[in-house]
């Protein structure tokens, strides 16, 4: 299946705050799918990390804030380690995570959250996922 996106419909402003917070130059991805090979959340996520990485590349923020890939990114390295352009994508998850986050949308709403889950849950888990996913 290929990856038909239209460059009209792009968002410079976000593309320029992605790749300010990450520090990463990720228009130097080529779409060689190492990535994508290499993530150990596979199973989890909406999308690899290669097609994130070609909507960052066209600004498309609307589709990328749809997708749960930046929120269950295991923050591992695996990808960084495996990439030939030395593209940090744990990086980039970060960034596209605080950029939305930055507009007061947390992904996970603790206040929703049932008192028998939180007694279930490790505390650490707890304190870090609300770290990651809340504003």
């Amino acid at each position: 299946m290929a990856l038909v996106i239209s460059r009209r419909t792009s968002d410079t402003k976000f593309h320029d705050r992605v790749s300010e917070l990450s520090g990463q130059e990720f228009m130097k991805c080529f779409q060689c799918g190492t990535c994508s090979g290499s993530c150990p959340m596979g199973d989890h996520i909406d999308t690899f990390p290669r097609k994130i990485m070609a909507l960052l590349q066209l600004g498309r923020m609307e589709e990328l804030s749809e997708l749960n890939t930046p929120w269950v990114c295991a923050s591992c390295h695996t990808c960084m380690v495996r990439c030939p352009r030395g593209i940090d994508i744990t990086k980039v998850m970060e960034a596209l995570r605080l950029t939305r986050l930055r507009q007061n949308v947390n992904y996970v709403e603790p206040s929703n959250m049932q008192p028998e889950e939180i007694i279930d849950l490790p505390q650490i888990a707890l304190v870090s996922g609300f770290r990651k996913m809340t504003s």
